[in-house]
């Protein structure tokens, strides 16, 4: 399993859609850290915490992002990644869980 730590690896203060909004943006992070592992299905764990905070942007394109771009089902996403957080973070888990959600929604509806 790939272990992710946000904060660590890539920036404590994820923010934007595309590379045009910064360096922290949710398309660099879906290119560079989750494309390749689950292009092989390799699970992967993300670990959230330690951030300043995350944009709902960035949220959504890079686990929505990576759900459209790969087609990947729900169930195949749900078995590809995972993620850790504090307490305090743990609402970031439920809004990742609802952006992939709604792009296997729109995957599926679009076949």
């Amino acid at each position: 399993m790939k272990v992710i730590n946000i904060a660590r690896q890539f920036s404590d203060f994820p923010v934007g859609h595309h590379y045009e909004d910064g360096p922290d943006s949710g398309e660099r992070f879906r290119d560079e850290f989750l494309e390749t592992p689950l292009r092989n299905k390799e699970p992967v764990r993300i670990e959230l915490s330690g951030v300043e905070g995350y944009g709902s942007l960035f949220l959504s394109e890079a686990f929505g992002g990576i759900v459209r771009k790969l087609g990947l089902t729900q169930s195949e996403a749900n078995k590809l990644l995972t993620f850790s957080a504090d307490p305090q973070d743990q609402t970031f888990v439920d809004e990742i869980r609802g952006y992939i959600a709604d792009a296997c929604a729109a995957t599926s509806g679009s076949k």
